[in-house]
């Protein structure tokens, strides 16, 4: 008999199997009475799906029950759809998989990694099949949890592919087990071509597998609607052939409409090539800068030798989106200026493409459509360069797994630039260049932390968009915020200084926020002369040949330096405690009046508690040795 169109999921309470019929096994139901109780049970344990699935419809404004989805792998023959419940910490996930063979590996990880990681696998040993919650170890075999916190709740087919849906909790209190926290998640994912007969004889590295990075965890917030006389500029890319290589990132410089007046930017949403879901990895607006009258017009990879130079001074953000984002809306108090006499007319768009199958013949329009309106809002929107000063007297030594700089706003910048009422954040994007591997911001008033402005404990350069805030943050005259990069160099043979470059590094945390003020970057450095004084003792502790002289260069001084675990622990002491140079600086690029120079480090008297989960007030013992509770699936020959 052919199979139905959707085949149903049915669940034996009894011997805790999940059994997924085909119609051949509904017709050997031939008691009558039998058949009604199961009807019954079947129509309840529906609803309680149902009613599963309708407690993570809070984060959709139109009842969308799975309204994020990105595609995971690059042919978007993988899908991931899922939504989240704060109240319950669970975030809820559905799979599409349109070709489903042997099962499916799903998990997320620390950096990406098939090495200890935490995973729902569904697998089949060619008769019957299994959905279990597993983890790998160090040497990447996997073994199935004896807590099993994935739990899954409907599996079908459709004509579209493989459905296979299942939640699980923020945290679980299992140390196999990944921690679901803001920012970025990296996914893993696994393609099963052939049967499994045991999960300890599959071999991770031999699936055909790839990894996607999300921000799980998106805010539940409502949008405002847009204005009547709302009108849209499109920044999309001219039709590129994109290269067949794996990373490219591409810059197009383009331009307002001629004589354009100031204008509010309310909203804008991505505009994707069909066909290039998968390709189109992330991108940003720039507004470049007023002072220059003109801008070269360029189409070409942003690290060609061929880029105008002036593409350098394109640095204000308007936009940026990643995979897995929804449009972005301004408060309905704020927006963005655009246009008017003060604004540059020229916009550089750059575009991420991620092409791992390095696939050639493909060509992309995609962008981002703007949202602005004539009728101007109460508050002009401002952004806020927040960390630490591009300057490379900031270094990270080499071959360190775990290495922090601070950049600061201290209090007499905000005493001096910010109105009484203080500004409101709402929206933040976080940024380093390579090596980078977490950032966070916090907020601190009279010593204590009192906010999180925004944090990314699994940060990627290769991911980074605007992210709305959970809850507005207020920042009052006299606060002060530290942001803080933590730097992984242990491929790299020579210290990594501060810079432009993208083997240099870079400490960033842009704000949105409003009302607009005069301060546009409030940033730091070590004070100069204290780094001198580092070099000079270096120089006497182990017999350097490290230049003190005026002219040398700070960069050559550094890869003069002999690291080992003494010299950088002199050098994390020095920035930790050392004066610092203080950027608090106005639009005009100049700083606010003031003796800036040699300011005392902010100190931090009480920290923040880490937040509470809900397995750690309810964790009941586990027994030893638990056996796993796996799901067996019923299926005739494949999946």
């Amino acid at each position: 008999m052919a199979k139905s169109g959707r085949e149903k999921v049915q669940v034996t309470k009894k011997t805790h199997f999940l059994r997924m019929q085909t119609g051949g096994e509904r017709s050997c139901l031939q008691n009558y009475r039998l058949r009604e109780l199961l009807s019954i049970y079947f129509t309840m344990m529906a609803v309680v799906v149902v009613m599963l699935l309708a407690s993570f419809q809070g984060a959709s404004p139109r009842g969308d029950p799975f309204p994020f989805r990105v595609p995971l792998d690059p042919l978007g023959t993988l899908e991931l759809s899922w939504n989240v419940s704060y109240p319950q910490q669970e975030v809820c996930f559905q799979l599409l998989v349109k070709e489903l063979h042997f099962g499916i590996v799903f998990g997320m990880s620390d950096r990406g990694e098939l090495e200890n990681a935490d995973l729902a696998i569904l697998w089949s040993d060619g008769h019957k099949s299994y959905f279990g919650d597993a983890w790998s170890d160090a040497q990447g075999h996997i073994r199935l949890d004896s807590k099993q916190d994935y739990q899954l709740l409907e599996a079908h087919r459709a004509p579209e592919g493989f459905y296979l849906t299942f939640k699980r909790p923020f945290s679980t209190c299992d140390p196999n087990d990944y921690l679901i926290e803001d920012g970025t998640v990296h996914l893993i994912y696994g393609v099963l071509d052939k049967p499994v007969t045991s999960l300890l004889a599959l071999n991770l590295s031999l699936v055909n597998r790839g990894l996607q990075r999300v921000q799980l965890l998106k805010p539940n917030i409502s949008n405002p609607e847009l204005p009547p006389d709302v009108q849209t500029l499109e920044v999309l890319a001219p039709n590129v052939s994109v290269p067949g290589q794996e990373t490219t990132y591409w810059c197009y410089i383009t331009e307002l409409p001629e004589n354009m007046p100031k204008n509010h930017i309310v909203m804008y949403e991505s505009v994707i090539t069909p066909g290039n879901e998968a390709l189109v990895h992330h991108m940003e607006v720039f507004q470049c800068a007023p002072q220059f009258d003109s801008i070269p017009h360029y189409s070409g990879p942003c690290d060609s030798k061929m880029k105008p130079q002036r593409l350098n001074y394109c640095r204000h953000v308007l936009a940026a989106w990643a995979l897995g984002a929804k449009a972005f809306y301004y408060p309905e108090e704020a927006g963005l200026a655009i246009g008017g006499p003060d604004s540059s007319k020229y916009l550089r768009l750059e575009v991420h493409y991620h092409n791992p199958l390095q696939l050639k013949g493909r060509f992309d329009s995609s962008g981002i459509r703007l949202f602005y309106t004539p009728t101007l809002r109460k508050y002009d929107g401002g952004i806020m360069e927040l960390g630490l000063v591009y300057t490379p007297v900031m270094a990270i030594p080499p071959h360190e797994d775990h290495f922090e700089l601070t950049g600061y706003c201290i209090e007499k910048c905000t005493a001096t630039a910010l109105p009484p009422g203080g500004i409101h954040i709402f929206a933040s994007q976080l940024h380093t260049h390579l090596t980078g591997t977490a950032v966070r911001t916090m907020l601190l008033r009279d010593g204590r932390e009192v906010e999180t402005v925004n944090v990314d404990n699994h940060f990627s350069t290769h991911f980074q968009e605007i992210r709305m805030l959970k809850k507005m943050v207020t920042v009052l005259p006299g606060d002060v915020l530290l942001t803080s990069c933590t730097y992984n160099t242990q491929d790299r043979e020579k210290a990594t200084v501060g810079g432009f470059g993208i083997l240099e590094e870079m400490c960033v945390n842009y704000i949105h926020y409003y009302p607009r003020t005069e301060l546009e970057l409030c940033k730091s450095a070590v004070d100069y002369g204290y780094l001198q004084k580092y070099f000079a003792f270096m120089n006497r502790f182990h017999d350097d040949e490290i230049c003190s002289c005026p002219q040398a260069a700070v960069p050559e001084q550094f890869a003069a330096v002999s690291w080992d675990p003494f010299s950088k622990d002199v050098l994390r002491a020095l920035y930790s405690t050392s004066p610092i140079s203080m950027h608090c600086n106005q639009s005009s690029a100049t700083r606010f009046p003031g003796d800036w120079e040699r300011q005392s480090l902010p100190q931090v008297t009480t920290s923040l508690p880490k937040p509470k989960y809900k397995c750690e007030t309810t964790r009941e013992p586990q027994p030893q040795h638990q056996p796993p509770a796996v799901i067996e699936v019923r299926t005739r020959g494949r999946l």
